[in-house]
C-alpha cells in the first residue's frame, strides 16, 4: 500500500489469540453436551413423521447435522478428542433413555411395522456422522 506499512513488523492481537480461561470451556462444554441432549429428545420426538403412507426419519439425519455441528464448536474450545465428544456422548445417552420405558411404560423410540426399527435408524442416522467427524479427526491427529 505505502511506504510507511511496509517498514513496521506485523503485529499480534492477544486478546485474539490466547485460549479462553478454564471456566468459560467448561461452561462452553456444558451448554454444547446440553444441546446434544436437546437435539436427541427433538430428533426422537419428530422421528415417527410420515409422507402421505411412508415414514421418512428426516429428524434423524437433521440431528446428525446438528451433532457433527455440535462436535465442530466443541473443537473449537478444546483440542481432545476426549472432550470434543461430549454432544455426542450426550446424546447417545439421552437417547438410549428414550428407549427405556418412562412412567406408564411409555417408550419413545418405539412402534409398529417399520417403525420398530427407529431406534436403529435413529442412532446410526444421528450418531453416525458426528462419530466419523471425531474418528477422521482422531486418525488425522494420531491420538
Amino acid at each position: 500500500m505505502g511506504r510507511g506499512r511496509d517498514s513496521r513488523p506485523a503485529r499480534q492481537r492477544p486478546h485474539l489469540t490466547t485460549p479462553a480461561p478454564g471456566r468459560w470451556r467448561i461452561a462452553a462444554l456444558a451448554v454444547l453436551t446440553l444441546d446434544g441432549v436437546l437435539s436427541a429428545v427433538v430428533g426422537a420426538f419428530f422421528l415417527p413423521l410420515y409422507v402421505g403412507a411412508v415414514p421418512m426419519p428426516v429428524s434423524g439425519l437433521i440431528s446428525g447435522l446438528v451433532n457433527v455441528a455440535l462436535v465442530w464448536a466443541a473443537l473449537q474450545w478444546v483440542s481432545s478428542p476426549r472432550l470434543v465428544a461430549l454432544p455426542l456422548w450426550g446424546w447417545l445417552v439421552t437417547t438410549l433413555g428414550l428407549t427405556l420405558g418412562g412412567p406408564g411404560d411409555d417408550i419413545v423410540l418405539s412402534g409398529a411395522g417399520i417403525m420398530q426399527l427407529a431406534p436403529v435408524i435413529f442412532v446410526v442416522l444421528g450418531g453416525g456422522p458426528p462419530a466419523y467427524f471425531l474418528w477422521r479427526l482422531t486418525s488425522r491427529v494420531g491420538v
